[in-house]
């Protein structure tokens, strides 16, 4: 691990085998970039990153790996979007894609293979949501891979809601001269919705086990009811494919879900979202989870190459 700086930031890089990560851990637990050697001395961006990235408004950068937390995307109350009503019946706000993407963390523990941070909620996000409790990111480089840990403790004593995920900014495509059309992913997915603008998960495409990254209908498609925790990409018939693995059980929970989403056609990214469950889980009660007093959580996601 060595330190760098770059945009009046420090950020922390790691060489792990035949890959090289960069985080900025201290602004929302904000993995970067990713790439990889390969064996032609060329370099790969697994994860994106815009060379004119704003580090001072990092929230809002499309790239690396934003942390959704406490709850994914969109949450509404009653039609009405940005909020959410908790058991004990009071509306609270909620902003996009919940409090952690734009929130301050410490690191906790940072060595050659990762690191682990702490999420300091400010006023905001204590108003979003009222609790007792920790929420750490943990990661783990490896050569062709990583691993990412979130953890919700819950110190208080009512059980505490949540339903995290990530935001991957994947490049696409990764191979010059390729274009999407190129490319093709598998999603074991039984279940696929849209998230509507009342706030209600509407049935979504009827999409194929395998499909190109072309498809318009793969654009912001929630895909559920998964029959295994295996989701992969990348140029059929070649090496170097994407392998997600979302959650540690074979067969994850039914509310578990991908979501695939690109901000335009020829955007230099593809968005491949592993979610503990689908948007505006504290209304529809999909993918909502409970933590216990005293106890504590963790969602695992991880990602290699093959």
């Amino acid at each position: 691990m060595e330190k760098v700086s770059f945009g009046g930031e420090t950020l922390l890089r790691w060489r792990v085998g035949h890959s090289t990560f960069l985080a900025l851990p201290e602004k929302g637990a904000r993995l970067m970039n990713w790439n990889v050697a390969l064996g032609d001395g060329s370099v790969r961006d697994v994860l994106y990153w815009p060379e004119d990235a704003d580090l001072a408004n990092i929230a809002h950068v499309r790239g690396g790996n934003p942390i959704l937390f406490p709850f994914n995307a969109r949450t509404f109350d009653q039609g009405d979007i940005h909020y959410w009503r908790a058991k004990d019946g009071v509306r609270r706000p909620m902003p996009m894609h919940g409090i952690a993407r734009q929130g301050l963390f410490k690191i906790t523990q940072a060595d050659a293979a990762g690191f682990t941070a702490l999420y300091l909620p400010d006023d905001e996000a204590t108003e979003a949501y009222p609790y007792d409790y920790e929420f750490a990111v943990r990661y783990r480089f490896e050569s062709l891979g990583l691993i990412c840990e979130l953890t919700l403790r819950n110190l208080g004593s009512e059980p505490l809601p949540w339903s995290a995920g990530h935001h991957f900014y994947f490049t696409l495509p990764w191979t010059e001269g390729l274009k999407r059309s190129d490319y093709a992913i598998r999603i074991p997915a039984s279940q696929r919705f849209r998230h509507a603008p009342t706030g209600m998960l509407v049935p979504g495409p009827n999409l194929r086990e395998i499909e190109t990254f072309t498809n318009p209908e793969l654009v912001d498609a929630i895909h559920t009811g998964l029959r295994d925790n295996t989701i992969i990409f990348g140029e059929p018939g070649h090496a170097g494919d994407v392998v997600i693995a979302l959650g540690t059980e074979k067969v994850p929970h039914a509310d578990a879900a991908i979501v695939t989403w690109t901000q335009s056609a020829d955007a230099p990214f593809y968005c491949v979202e592993p979610w503990m469950g689908p948007p505006n889980a504290p209304e529809h009660k999909r993918g909502l989870h409970y933590v216990a007093p005293g106890n504590a959580e963790t969602f695992s996601v991880a990602i290699r190459i093959k």
